[in-house]
């Protein structure tokens, strides 16, 4: 039982670390590498993240650059940071590409919100699933008669815990993303 609660616990964590490294990708009006790193970019017929194929530097507080290893991919990364969502033109000047980011438009700034929060609710459905297949195997100890109907009990309120100090923990991410988008 407690084998069960504990990759339950795991998997709850792998769910907040994706909330973590998704929402660093999210914008907000500072030039960071952790914006672009991790786009995946089509090299050679596969998808590669950026960070393994460039060097990504931020010379100025709103500019990133980027310079590929190979000169023949820019191109390629071009493409992708046009298919992105993240809303950036890339100027491309043969050797590097430069990613100018722009002052937020309060409209902007509401739709990053709205991405934030949905996030942040595919975060929670995925703890809640996670929940719900730690309780499906309880279940199943219960029916195999090698925990008492009391254990499942104790096991599932304690389960029940676990899924709400990860969603706290997802819902205070969120709202601190939420607020460091709307600084201005």
């Amino acid at each position: 039982m407690e084998e069960v609660l504990a990759d339950t616990d795991k998997r709850m964590e792998k769910s907040v670390e994706a909330l973590q490294s998704d929402l660093v990708n999210i914008r907000t009006g500072r030039a960071s590498p952790s914006l672009v790193e991790r786009l995946q970019v089509e090299y050679y017929g596969t998808d590669i993240p950026l960070n393994q194929i460039a060097t990504i530097s931020v010379p100025e507080p709103r500019l990133l650059v980027i310079r590929p290893y190979d000169p023949s991919s820019l191109g390629d990364i071009e493409r992708a940071i046009l298919k992105s969502e993240l809303g950036l033109t890339p100027a491309n000047d043969g050797k590097v590409i430069r990613l100018s980011i722009p002052r937020l438009t309060e409209e902007r700034r509401v739709e990053l919100v709205k991405m934030v929060q949905k996030r942040v609710e595919e975060a929670r459905i995925a703890v809640r699933n996670c929940r719900r297949d730690g309780l499906q195997e309880l279940k199943d100890l219960e029916k195999e008669k090698l925990i008492s109907e009391d254990d499942f009990y104790r096991y599932k309120d304690k389960m029940q815990e676990l899924t709400d100090g990860r969603i706290e923990e997802i819902d205070e991410i969120g709202a601190a993303k939420e607020k460091q988008i709307m600084e201005v």
